[in-house]
């Protein structure tokens, strides 16, 4: 429960616009589309570079992805 409030404390704007991983690129929309993909942590890693050069993003980049993937059961089990 903690990590989604987490997630619902992070607008909108944030989600297409703030870079996660500064070796890649990578930003919050990259990251939150690709978890609506069903994409897991090291999926992602493969896919964006992300956690692949200095690793400096791993925990925020982990925890947002975990965060993302709870809120989506969450959703899922209220249908």
């Amino acid at each position: 429960m903690a990590l989604f409030k987490y997630l619902m404390r992070i607008n909108q704007a944030d989600l297409s616009d703030e870079i996660m991983c500064a070796c890649s690129g990578t930003t919050r929309g990259q990251i939150y589309e690709l978890v609506m993909q069903g994409k897991d942590f090291e999926a992602i890693s493969r896919w964006t570079g992300v956690n692949t050069g200095c690793s400096g993003c791993e925990w925020d980049v982990q925890v947002f992805v975990n965060a993302l993937t709870e809120m989506k059961v969450e959703v899922k089990s209220t249908k």
